[in-house]
Order: structure tokens, then sequence, then C-alpha cells
């Protein structure tokens, strides 16, 4: 049995859906909470981003709108930070501290942070296993093709790897925005513990995507006898 009729997959997938959906509605109601708190200082998420590079020496690094909600992140090839409309007009404590963590992402790359670097190096891969992973794994199993199931798992840990050296990459961007925030005074030390709470809450999010990721790798081994001995 495999996935939707399998009752060890939801068996074993169960706890991590809850705490995805925990993430996700945690995330979203911080920010929610903290994009209705403007920040003293009065700056956007777009100013203070750029006000952070700017104070890095990273003037080659541009700031742009995008669209979506919460689709900010940091562009490495074009060296481009893009913040969503929420984040990149408004002067919210929120909106700063996504802007500021989306900054941490470009000073990774411009010092050559380790984690960031290998990320970006196996993102072709991790895509490569995201698309075709399952169809191999589903396929091996209905042809009864264990040779092809374990390519399928193989592609899989690429994933479950990009999964897993995103936590430090994350992790890292939010320590350098807290840190920036505060020493250049774009921030009070009470607004700092807001922005703690809403970069906390998006950790939360990477954390349960790992989480998935990893139960679902262990799904795979377990169905295809490579851990715990063969289920037949």
């Amino acid at each position: 049995m495999l996935l939707g009729i399998d009752p060890l997959y939801w068996m074993m997938m169960a706890p991590v859906l809850i705490l995805s959906l925990y993430a996700s509605i945690k995330v979203k109601s911080t920010y929610s909470k903290y994009s209705k708190t403007a920040s003293l200082s009065g700056l956007t998420g777009s100013e203070a981003a750029a006000q952070i590079l700017r104070r890095n020496g990273l003037s080659a690094v541009s700031v742009v709108e995008t669209g979506g909600f919460l689709s900010d992140h940091y562009d490495p090839r074009k060296k481009v930070v893009r913040l969503s409309p929420d984040v990149f007009r408004s002067n919210s404590i929120a909106a700063i501290g996504v802007a500021a963590h989306e900054t941490g992402h470009a000073i990774q790359h411009a010092k050559s942070y380790a984690p960031l670097m290998l990320r970006n190096t196996i993102v072709p891969v991790a895509q490569f296993g995201s698309s075709f992973a399952w169809i191999a794994i589903i396929l091996g199993f209905i042809l009864g093709f264990m040779g092809l199931v374990k390519a399928g798992i193989i592609l899989f840990s690429a994933v479950v790897f990009f999964q897993l050296i995103t936590l430090p990459v994350e992790f890292n961007a939010s320590s350098r925005a807290k840190e920036m925030l505060a020493s250049y005074g774009l921030l009070s030390q009470g607004e700092l513990a807001g922005v703690r709470k809403v970069l906390s809450a998006a950790a939360m999010t990477y954390v349960a995507a790992a989480a998935s990721s990893i139960m679902t790798l262990l799904y795979f081994l377990l169905r295809a006898g490579l851990l715990g001995g063969r289920d037949d």
C-alpha cells in the first residue's frame, strides 16, 4: 500500500501535518499582529533594507517590490532583495523584521556563508528530485521494480538534504537581522521583541517543512524494506 491508501503513511505524517498547520497559522497571526504596529522610526521595509545594505557596503544589491503575500526573498543570481507589497511599503515592525531577514541573506551571499553556498549549489539537484522522485517511487512500487524505487529515494534524499541545509541558512539570516536592527538603531528594544516573534514564527515553517520531508523519506525507506525489514 502507498500514500493515500496506506494507514502507515497517515500515522507517520499526522504529527507533521499538525505541526505544519500550526506553523502556518502562527506565522500568519503573528505577522498580522505586528503588521499593525508602526515603527517609531517610520522607516518602511524597503528603506530599512536599503539602509542595512548600504551600511554593509552592498550597493550592488537592489531592493525591489514583487507580487504576492509574504513572497519576500533574496535572489542571489541577480543580487536583488525582492519584497512583497506589504513589506516593501509598510513601516510596521513586522515589515522591517522581514526586510532585515532578507538582507541577511544578501550579506550571507556577500560573505560566502558556507551553508548558503552549499544550498545554492544543490538547488538544481533538489529541484530535479522534487519533480521526479515521487514519479519514480510510485511507478517503482506499482511495477514492482525496486531499482526504480531506490533511484527515486536517492532523488528524494536530495530534497531532504536541501530542507535540512535551509534551516541554518534561515536561522542565521534571522540572527543577523535582529543584530543589525539593534546595532544600527533602526528599532527600539521593545520593537525588537516583536521582530523576534515574527521571525521565530517564520522559522517554524521551515522546521515543519524539514520534518515533513524527513518523515516522508522514512516512510519510503520502510516500504522499500531498506529500513526495519521488508514490508510485502
